[in-house]
């Protein structure tokens, strides 16, 4: 296969990627991945490096559309980031020194997990209930536009949030996904954040724990320019492909399809990953 070939291959698949994870809210790092190791044969590592480009490149584009609406809680990201960043640095290095079939089975069983975690109920917890002092001190407590009326909510379980955010940080850094269902336990289940601010406060967290573990990557030399220009350009336009069919098409029977080609291409990592081959 020739360069030229391989690229516009690569460009295809990305693009493919990136709407799939538009469409599923599990970003293109799930796809990524497994389409460059089971695929192009490419080592898991320059893999996972690749999809923390790209969602670098995803996440600085839609979260500032979030953050302009008045949606993101930009203080609650930046207090949870100090956590999400300091597991990505470790995840990171625990991954240059991991064996690569033990992240690969990593990779799958959070996948699986995300996949499920897609077909939550997803329940507005939005409350005036002030329970927690930690955040009052912190002021961590907001509100965000719905229907024309500011709706506000207070932010609970501050320090048990903390700590899940680190674990979810610690799995993006080890297997260069957003770690989205990890970041939803955190401040959905938590922290009892309205469904709409946890999910664009997590897409704003993510290019920051994306880019602190790219440096690691990066120092190691797993990342290849060559691999993550196509990667990022396609990923880029198939979510945004993905939210324009996201508005007209049936979510429900699409999350259902395209979660069960997720889990599939988890299962294909586990067994590679138990098989010795990767």
């Amino acid at each position: 296969m020739t360069i030229l070939l391989f690229t516009l291959v690569l460009l295809c698949g990305a693009f493919l990627a990136g709407m799939l994870g538009s469409l599923t809210g599990l970003g293109g790092g799930v796809v990524i991945i497994p389409l460059l190791t089971l695929v192009f044969h490419v080592d898991i590592r320059y893999a996972i490096g690749t999809a923390l480009i790209a969602s670098i490149a995803t996440s600085s584009g839609s979260a500032s559309a979030y953050v302009k609406e008045g949606i993101t809680n930009i203080r609650l990201g930046m207090f949870l980031e100090i956590a999400t960043t300091m597991g990505a640095v470790i995840g990171a290095v625990i991954a240059v020194y991991m064996p690569t079939n033990v992240v690969a089975i990593i990779f799958g069983c959070v996948l699986i997990f995300s996949s499920l975690m897609s077909f939550r109920k997803k329940k507005e917890n939005a409350s005036d209930e002030d329970v927690s002092r930690l955040a009052r001190q912190l002021r961590l407590n907001g509100s965000y536009p719905d229907s024309g009326q500011q709706v506000s909510y207070k932010v609970r379980h501050v320090p048990g949030g903390y700590f899940m955010m680190m674990f979810a940080g610690v799995m993006s850094g080890l297997l260069g996904i957003g770690s989205g269902a990890l970041k939803v336990m955190a401040m959905d289940n938590i922290m009892r954040i309205p469904f709409k601010v946890s999910t664009t406060t997590s897409n704003f967290m993510i290019g920051v724990t994306a880019a602190a573990s790219a440096v690691v990557y990066l120092q190691r030399g797993y990342i290849s320019p060559g691999l993550c220009l196509p990667v990022v350009l396609g990923v880029l336009a198939g979510a945004f492909g993905g939210s324009r069919i996201l508005v007209k098409a049936n979510v429900k029977a699409l999350r259902v399809v395209f979660s069960v080609v997720i889990s599939v291409l988890a299962l294909q990592m586990i067994y590679h990953g138990y098989t010795g081959k990767l």
